[in-house]
């Protein structure tokens, strides 16, 4: 079994786009949506939830004013300023501020603070018509969106395995944070998708330090790449001087805001250029990944 994470230095390159394409065009596979804290592969594979459950994301502290002595050790330890004195209630905790970390539940001499879970976003094994979709939802403004892509990864691993699947595909989140290292940990393949302009070749280089941080074979994607023949150029070069492969280049096509709109991937969407330039896209990296 094969993993491949499609990736990019920021939103808005493509990078669902070619996972769409890819999930269109694979045989046995499971699809795994990895963007937990905006997720929009069901947008275009109409899932159908056959399973799922809550995300416990961590622990939020609470603290009982019965118990409460007033000392301040918890204000005191805490980093993140979020515990204050309110001189008619006692100390009480920002949750604006509160980073979860659990420290002044530690340090409380009156065991005062207690951590109280509750979930923070939910997990789903969906049937679409591109096969098994495994995909999640964080709440807004929760934290841990790393261990739900874990998590996502892990299930969708599950589901693979109980399939006989011989590729699974994660759309993975923008950036390079926490997010990203959980969905490209451990992968065969990542694609990262970057468009020909500045911004877009520093957001690359960022996406390669990482790659390399974790040795992970990466090839990357020029999206609409005839916009900016000169910017393309230099992403090529950068790419040649250290040995990444740029696999496949995307022109612009307004076939593809179409397909979006008619909720189609472009492989699946009677078009032009950008169609015929996923498929072969898809050829190449199935090819270097060894599948079907």
């Amino acid at each position: 079994m094969k993993e491949l994470t499609i990736i990019s230095g920021k939103g808005g390159t493509g990078k669902t786009t070619v996972s769409a394409a890819f999930a269109t065009l694979a045989q046995h596979k499971v699809v795994a949506d990895c963007d937990v804290d905006a997720a929009d592969m069901h947008l275009l594979l109409d899932p159908r939830e056959r399973a799922g459950g809550d995300f416990i994301g961590g622990a939020t502290p609470r603290i009982d004013p019965e118990l409460c002595a007033e000392c301040g050790d918890c204000a005191a330890w805490c980093r993140f300023e979020a515990i204050e004195l309110d001189f008619d209630a006692g100390y009480r905790i920002n949750p604006f501020a509160c980073e979860h970390c659990g420290l002044c539940a530690r340090v409380c001499p009156e065991e005062a603070i207690v951590l109280e879970t509750r979930p923070s976003g939910r997990w789903m094994v969906s049937d679409s018509r591109h096969g098994t979709l495994v995909h999640a939802q964080l709440g807004v403004g929760e934290d841990n969106s790393g261990k739900l892509v874990t998590l996502v990864r892990r299930e969708a691993r599950r589901q693979a395995e109980a399939e006989g699947a011989a590729l699974i595909l994660n759309d993975g989140p923008p950036g390079i944070g926490c997010p990203v290292s959980a969905a490209i940990t451990g992968v065969d393949l990542v694609l990262a998708v970057t468009e020909p302009t500045l911004s877009g070749l520093h957001d690359l280089q960022r996406v390669a330090e990482l790659c390399v941080h974790f040795a992970i074979p990466l090839v990357v994607c020029i999206n609409k790449a005839d916009l900016n023949p000169e910017n393309g150029a230099t992403i090529r070069d950068w790419c040649g001087a250290r040995d990444i492969e740029v696999i496949g280049e995307l022109p612009f096509d307004p076939v593809v805001a179409r397909a979006l709109v008619a909720r189609k991937s472009l492989a699946e969407y009677d078009g032009g250029g950008a169609s015929s330039a996923v498929i072969e896209l898809w050829e190449r990296v199935k090819t270097r990944l060894g599948v079907e």
